[in-house]
């Protein structure tokens, strides 16, 4: 049998990865990915082949994979967090009919939303929406629609890829938008280093927010009206006391 498996690792070096996945890592014969992923787990699975590309080769990652298991060889994919939410698995299926003999199997994992929310106490209880501020393939107007719509639903949020060396201020500029909407004390936190040695998380305002610095490695969560601190934590209450 030819089968690619995408897997999610979960955030941070891989202590939140899945049962499932472990076992797919283990049937593989290769094991591809970022370069940065492959080194978090290069140690555990040493004994098996390793490929890696740098960063803003993902085509070129998932033909490698899509390749190597057209040979014959059992292939796993692996990607942060969960291999469907920014990750590798939409591209594998559209570049997957060039190889229609190979076997695609997704295997889920703990994206950075839900590990980041875990450590902030618990803002993802009701409604949210999540939203990466990259532009490199979403144009950035769609982006500000996106945000100024889901602060008007009072969705809670959580924003992925809030800054880098070339986007420094578009955190800003995405608190400048939900502030037309948003109460400026409105409950917000980010997690930086999800999983990882040095995870660090803050709970603040939006205000506070806005002036905020953070890197790419960090999640923001934007609260809604209902968001609280309780105990030092965010918390978004569901209603199950108003009932």
């Amino acid at each position: 049998m030819k089968k690619l498996f995408i897997i999610g690792l979960g955030p941070g070096g891989g202590r939140d990865m899945t049962l499932r996945a472990s076992e797919a890592l283990e049937a593989a014969d290769v094991i591809v990915g970022y370069t940065v992923y492959i080194d978090l787990i290069r140690e555990a699975y040493s004994h098996k082949e390793l490929r890696s590309t740098p960063m803003r080769q993902e085509t070129e990652r998932c033909r490698m994979a899509l390749e190597l298991a057209d040979t014959g060889k059992t292939v796993a994919m692996v990607c942060s967090g969960d291999p469907g939410v920014y990750g590798m698995a939409g591209l594998c299926y559209e570049l997957s009919p060039r190889w229609p003999q190979v076997e695609l199997e997704v295997i889920p994992g703990i994206t950075a939303a839900c590990g980041g929310a875990a450590v902030l106490g618990a803002p993802l209880m009701h409604d949210f929406a999540l939203v990466s501020l990259s532009d490199l393939m979403t144009p950035w107007e769609k982006i500000e629609n996106r945000l100024w719509a889901a602060a008007q639903a009072d969705f809670v949020l959580c924003l992925y890829n809030p800054s880098s060396h070339k986007r420094k201020d578009y955190l800003q500029r995405a608190c400048d938008i939900l502030l037309e909407v948003k109460s400026p004390e409105t409950p917000c936190g980010y997690v930086s280093r999800i999983g990882r040695e040095g995870e660090d998380c803050t709970v603040l305002t939006l205000a506070q927010l806005r002036e905020a610095q953070v890197d790419m490695f960090t999640t923001v969560f934007v609260g809604n009206s209902q968001t609280q601190v309780i105990g030092g934590r965010l918390v978004t209450p569901r209603g199950y006391l108003q009932r």
